[in-house]
């Protein structure tokens, strides 16, 4: 934490601050961040991630400094316990769900919106392409838009050279969440996210730039530099340009 939140201010004070979302922390860590934070410094916003009761949810937010603004929550509570407790928050909540139509039958009465995992420490954590790309298709048909966490570090799908897990790309996602939008078809989305081609997939990403992200929020990500420095190499960001103001 000590580290974390002054590189985060700084992350929000960069060229690049328009990608950068909310400093994500989880609900156990909460009386942590409020030790590091001091008197007199800017207002910083979080989102929480409901790793502990959500019985104490509110009162653990209750506690923060008032410089403190809790912007949205994220939980992979069961949905009949998280809809029990969340209304209280005040604030939107990402339910992490499992793939598949009826968790997203089922969040779609919540209000909630839907998050995915597409990474983790194992191989099964590791959606495949048409997985995703079900997902995805099936949040359009929905009305839904979607979060991801995990794994996307990198612009396009490659394979890591030391654990040998195949990652996803967020700019095969980015073009493919573009393209669900417009109402492309599965195979054809889980073709994009299976692609390895950057040249392609900066093209096609530089056709969707300007417009508004129907589907995608973001991601959470524990790497600022990789993402940006990917972008930078493939052409689609430049120091003092500012193509979106949805966060990463």
């Amino acid at each position: 934490m000590e580290a974390a939140v002054p590189a985060h201010r700084g992350y929000r004070q960069s060229w690049y601050e328009a990608m950068i979302g909310p400093f994500l922390v989880p609900q156990t860590r909460l009386p942590e961040l409020s030790r590091e934070l001091h008197p007199g410094r800017g207002e910083l916003h979080i989102g929480v991630i409901v790793d502990g009761d959500l019985e104490t949810v509110a009162a653990d937010v209750d506690e923060l400094p008032q410089q403190v603004t809790v912007v949205h929550y994220e939980s992979r509570h069961a949905l009949e316990h998280l809809s029990q407790y969340a209304p209280s928050w005040g604030g939107p909540v990402f339910a992490e769900l499992p793939f598949g139509d009826e968790a997203l039958d089922a969040v779609r009465a919540t209000g909630f919106t839907p998050k995915f995992r597409t990474g983790g420490l194992a191989a099964e954590f590791f959606p495949a392409p048409e997985t995703l790309a079900s997902a995805i298709a099936g949040c359009r048909l929905r009305g839904l838009q979607f979060k991801l966490t995990a794994g996307l570090h990198q612009a396009v799908r490659h394979r890591d050279p030391v654990t040998g897990f195949e990652h996803h790309g967020f700019l095969n996602v980015l073009v493919a969440a573009a393209d669900a939008a417009e109402g492309a078809r599965t195979e054809d989305l889980t073709a994009t996210l299976d692609s390895t081609d950057a040249e392609d997939l900066a093209d096609r990403a530089r056709r969707v730039l300007g417009r508004p992200r129907a589907l995608w929020t973001g991601y959470g990500s524990c790497s600022i530099d990789e993402p940006l420095g990917d972008l930078i190499d493939l052409g689609l960001l430049h120091r003092g340009t500012q193509h979106t103001k949805d966060s990463v």
